[in-house]
C-alpha cells in the first residue's frame, strides 16, 4: 500500500508547478548560490527534487546537480523541463531513506519538505538526515526546510487544528501534542482534473530538536531561520509565526 506522499505525486507534476509556493525558485537559488560563494566547482545533491525546479535553475547557472526523488512521474517532468531548458541535470529515482552516496557532494538541498519531514516515523526522518550527512564531503553543507513546531503551539493547538486553511488542508486536522504529528485530509485536483483526497501525516519539529538531531548525526554547526518561500535569508529570524523553518548545517 502506497503512503500518502507517494499517492500525492502520481499524476500531479503539472499542477505542482502551478502551486504558489513553487514560484520563488529564482530567489531561492540566489540564496543557495550565496551559501556556496557562487563556486561553480561545487557538486550539488537535490533531495526530493520533485519536478526539478531548483536543480534545473542551478544547472542553468553552471552547477553540477543530481536530483533524486521517489516519484518517477515527477522525475519525468523534471527531465522534460531540463530538455526544454537545454541543460544537463542528472535525475535519479531514489528513496531518501535508502540512497547511499558517500562524500560525493559539496552541498545537499532538501526544500519545500522534500522527503523530510513527511515520513511516517521519526526514525525514517532521522535516516534521511543521516544519508544527507553521508553524501557530503568534509566541510559540506546541508540546506533544508521543515515544519516549525512553534507555529501550532503559539497559535494554540485548537486554533491550528480548526483553521483548515494551511496548504489546502481540511478542518479535520488532528495535531498530536505527544508526537508533534499533524494528521489531516488534503484534497487536490490531479493533472487529469480528477479530485484526490489524501490522509496526510506530517511531523513538526521545534528548533531544539533539529539542532540535537543534526549534532547527533555529526554536523558541527546548525543554524535555524524563519522560512519564507522565495525570500530565503539569514536575516529572517525564526518566530512562532513562521510555518516553516530554514535550516543550514555544516560538517
Amino acid at each position: 500500500m502506497k503512503q500518502w506522499y507517494e499517492e500525492l505525486f502520481v499524476g500531479y507534476a503539472d499542477k505542482y508547478d502551478e502551486e504558489t509556493y513553487t514560484h520563488g525558485t529564482i530567489k531561492e537559488v540566489d540564496f543557495i548560490e550565496q551559501e556556496i560563494d557562487c563556486d561553480k566547482s561545487k557538486k550539488i545533491l537535490d533531495i526530493g527534487c520533485g519536478t526539478g525546479r531548483h536543480s534545473i535553475e542551478l544547472a542553468k547557472r553552471g552547477y553540477r546537480v543530481r536530483g533524486i526523488d521517489l516519484s518517477e512521474s515527477m522525475l519525468a517532468k523534471a527531465r522534460e523541463k531540463a530538455g526544454f531548458a537545454g541543460v544537463k541535470a542528472d535525475f535519479v529515482q531514489a528513496d531518501a531513506r535508502e540512497f547511499n552516496y558517500k562524500q560525493e557532494f559539496d552541498l545537499a538541498i532538501m526544500l519545500c519538505e522534500g522527503a523530510f519531514p513527511l515520513m511516517e516515523t521519526d526514525e525514517m526522518n532521522f535516516t534521511i538526515l543521516q544519508n544527507a550527512f553521508s553524501s557530503l564531503h568534509e566541510k559540506g553543507k546541508l540546506i533544508f526546510t521543515t515544519l516549525n513546531g512553534l507555529f501550532p503551539l503559539f497559535h494554540s493547538v485548537k486554533d491550528f487544528v480548526n483553521a483548515g486553511t494551511v496548504a489546502g488542508r481540511s478542518a479535520e486536522n488532528s495535531f498530536d501534542l505527544m508526537t508533534f504529528r499533524d494528521h489531516s485530509l488534503y484534497t487536490i485536483t490531479d493533472d487529469d482534473g480528477k479530485p484526490k483526497q489524501l490522509t496526510c501525516n506530517e511531523r513538526y519539529y521545534v528548533p531544539s530538536e533539529i539542532s540535537w538531531l543534526l549534532k547527533t548525526i555529526g554536523f558541527g554547526q546548525a543554524e535555524i531561520f524563519g522560512c519564507k518561500p522565495g525570500i530565503f535569508s539569514r536575516n529572517n529570524k525564526l518566530t512562532p509565526d513562521d510555518f516553516e523553518m530554514l535550516v543550514i548545517a555544516e560538517k
